[in-house]
């Protein structure tokens, strides 16, 4: 038998390559399995974030009878901190995160409007939603018995960009909204105008819960 028949014959019982051609072949699959896992567990992990913010802000709103101006900054500003460890910003200095909290009441037909409105972007707080703009509300919200009644509304939006994926799924806008009932509001048919069960801003004086509630001094 010649040496090139021989080794064409040694070649085909040869088996310690094997296992590594089936890596080769399998890795790409491996790599892009655990890349996709890392960056899902992530962009999970920010989307529960933009849930608890948005959660916190109407929250911290709806537990107010009047808000004034710096108390907004400071409601608003806290999002910053709610989102941590996650930046709020780029490399570039832009805003990664949007945060819009609004007061909508629905009159006697059950059409929510919004009575106010404020966006902070990270760093300053401007208007949000026009005055009298025409809202829908989420179906559980929109029963009779939610007639002529306000709602705190807080809308968080976050851009997330996967840190290895980004070539095929750029940035992702993960946003999340609430709908809370103020809890303090004694703004009702019996004693005032429309709308009824608000928290006012802005405000020109400081007006706490348990100011209202317990210490009964506002």
């Amino acid at each position: 038998m010649t040496k090139l028949a021989l080794r064409v014959r040694q070649l085909g019982i040869d088996t310690n390559a094997v296992a590594a051609t089936e890596f080769a072949i399998v890795v790409p699959f491996m790599l892009l399995l655990y890349i996709g896992g890392v960056e899902l567990g992530d962009a999970m992990s920010i989307k529960a974030k933009v849930s608890k913010t948005a959660h916190a802000i109407a929250d911290l709103v709806s537990q107010n009878t009047q808000v004034t101006a710096s108390q907004m900054q400071a409601i608003l500003g806290a999002s910053t901190a709610t989102i941590a460890p996650y930046r709020v910003k780029d490399g570039a200095g832009q805003s990664l995160i949007t945060v819009k909290v609004s007061e909508v009441s629905t009159d006697s037909s059950g059409i929510a409007k919004v009575q106010w409105s404020r966006s902070f972007d990270g760093t300053t707080v401007s208007t949000g939603w026009p005055v009298g703009q025409v809202m829908t509300l989420p179906p559980s919200l929109a029963v009779a018995q939610n007639n002529n009644v306000s709602f705190i509304l807080s809308e968080v939006a976050y851009a997330y960009t996967p840190g290895l994926g980004y070539a095929m799924t750029g940035t992702i806008p993960l946003r999340d909204s609430q709908y809370l009932f103020p809890r303090c509001s004694t703004n009702t048919p019996s004693n005032s105008s429309f709308p009824y069960y608000d928290v006012k801003f802005p405000s020109p004086a400081t007006c706490s819960c348990i100011q209202h509630m317990q210490q009964r001094i506002c």
